[in-house]
């Protein structure tokens, strides 16, 4: 963990910040989609938020929302802590404490470079950080596949991340809907997959 927070907040995430810039008006129609197989929704937090395309999105389709975006780099916090609608936290996704459940916790982009020992101890946080979705959007592959990524090894990874966060928590979580963001069409995404997750006994 401290290898990676460390070359993330550095200038490993600027470079990152600056390569990975977009107009966030092309992620509303996958946030509209989503927030259609939902209720309920007031307070959400995004784990990794980066510069805060996601969640700028978000507020365009609702402003209502109460939005929090927990990042580690601190160059991409001061360009979210722009947009004030925006709560910045600046923190390891590993050790961020909010003082309340959010209605919504979501990553975009982010388990996948967490090293594969610390995907449990993520994967109960992502559980515990909700008071009743869970949503995920990351590299896919049926097996854990480990991917070389700008000449580094270890900081890249393909798995079943929706399976593996379902397998943990068995019949706690159920199924809302799951689908494929398409690169060559919606090119504001990268070719991966999401998934929808609430949690059980809720109306």
């Amino acid at each position: 963990m401290v290898e990676q927070a460390a070359l993330w907040a550095g200038s490993f995430g600027d470079d990152y910040l600056e390569r990975t810039r977009l107009d966030w008006r092309g992620r509303c129609p996958f946030f509209r989609h989503v927030l259609s197989r939902t209720q309920g929704i007031a307070s959400i937090g995004e784990l990794g938020a980066g510069a805060g395309y996601n969640l700028e999105a978000l507020h365009a389709l609702n402003p209502a929302f109460r939005l929090t975006g927990v990042e580690i780099n601190a160059r991409a916090c001061a360009e979210m802590a722009k947009r004030s609608f925006i709560q910045v936290v600046q923190a390891p996704l590993q050790v961020f404490s909010p003082p309340a459940p959010f209605d919504l916790v979501m990553t975009c982009g982010v388990l996948i470079h967490l090293p594969p020992s610390d995907l449990p101890l993520i994967y109960q946080r992502l559980y515990d950080l909700t008071n009743r979705y869970i949503l995920l959007n990351e590299y896919f592959s049926p097996q854990p596949v480990a991917m070389p990524y700008r000449g580094l090894e270890g900081h890249l990874y393909k798995r079943d991340f929706g399976g593996e966060l379902w397998d943990c928590h068995g019949d706690r979580l159920r199924l809302v809907d799951y689908g494929f963001l398409w690169k060559r069409v919606e090119q504001v995404w990268d070719d991966t997959t999401w998934w929808l997750f609430e949690k059980a006994g809720q109306p």
